[in-house]
């Protein structure tokens, strides 16, 4: 019992002594620690993480054991495999900075009810669609701007409506194949051709559409509706990761948590962008301002 109390004590003691700063130093490092594995989950790179570790113990343990020979060439190898994962995973990093930055940059304000009125547009024509069986795609532009995927469809730019979405959708319509995307809460584009998801975790029955849909969400933070002409079945696509056989209410609900931001949370994320850009800018400003010695 007393070594328990003096291990309870000493713990006490050592919480005592963080600060602030510390406190922050533990989220941060635990949130990157979480975003480590989040990345290796879904890139599908549990195999490199697992080669990782095995070097990282090797090392280790030709450290302890004194193997020289061993620990200098484990040890080169580290440094070298370091700027090889670079190599590796360029295209998900690329994606990754770029989604980093898409959010600080974005300056879009859309109020909350124009995004209501959009969201249960869209669930109505999805609804309609899945009893007709009308395959379709839809795409919620959000932080990520998506203007290189637009380019490869035709520009819209009109209110979101049910029908003007099932019309688009109609098999028969020059405009039904590809998918349609919707910025500011307004049809910006349509018959957008998507990257296709390199995943090889999916099921086998899902088509074009679905892997489509799967793609650009790992390639963005948009949020992708699918609905399937063969089934009928609605589904949602958010970060790598898909939601199938939704119902009006849950696709509503589903939307509604990934799109509209509370106002609290709006404020600080608001905030948040405005000090980092103040900062960036008084920078700049200070970089560019030219010395003045009058002598």
């Amino acid at each position: 019992m007393e070594s328990i109390a003096g291990i309870l004590n000493t713990g006490m003691s050592y919480i005592k002594t963080i600060g602030f700063a510390d406190a922050v130093d533990i989220i941060i490092v635990a949130y990157l620690i979480y975003k480590a594995i989040w990345f290796v989950r879904r890139t599908n790179s549990r195999n490199v993480a697992r080669g990782i570790l095995l070097l990282v113990v090797i090392l280790i343990l030709s450290y302890i054991m004194g193997l020289t020979m061993i620990n200098f060439l484990m040890r080169r190898a580290t440094e070298l495999g370091l700027i090889a994962l670079v190599v590796l995973f360029q295209p998900e990093l690329r994606r990754l900075l770029e989604r980093v930055g898409s959010s600080l940059s974005t300056n879009r304000s859309i109020s909350t009810p124009v995004l209501e009125t959009a969201i249960s547009q869209v669930v109505q024509a999805c609804s309609d669609m899945s009893s007709s069986r009308t395959g379709a795609l839809i795409i919620f532009e959000r932080a990520v701007d998506l203007g290189s995927i637009m380019f490869t469809g035709t520009m819209i730019n009109a209110d979101v409506s049910a029908e003007l979405i099932k019309n688009l959708f109609y098999n028969k319509a020059p405009l039904h194949d590809g998918a349609v995307i919707i910025r500011d809460a307004r049809v910006a584009a349509a018959s957008c051709v998507l990257p296709l998801t390199k995943s090889q975790n999916l099921s086998k029955d899902l088509g074009m559409r679905h892997r489509a849909g799967i793609g650009l969400s790992e390639q963005s933070d948009a949020v992708v509706v699918i609905v399937s002409e063969e089934t009928g079945a609605i589904s949602l696509a958010v970060d790598g990761s898909l939601k199938r056989h939704l119902n009006a209410a849950s696709l509503t609900q589903l939307l509604h948590q990934e799109l509209i931001i509370d106002e609290e949370e709006k404020d600080w994320k608001d905030r948040a962008k405005e000090l980092i850009r103040n900062i960036f800018k008084r920078d700049r400003n200070g970089e560019k301002e030219p010395k003045n010695d009058n002598i």
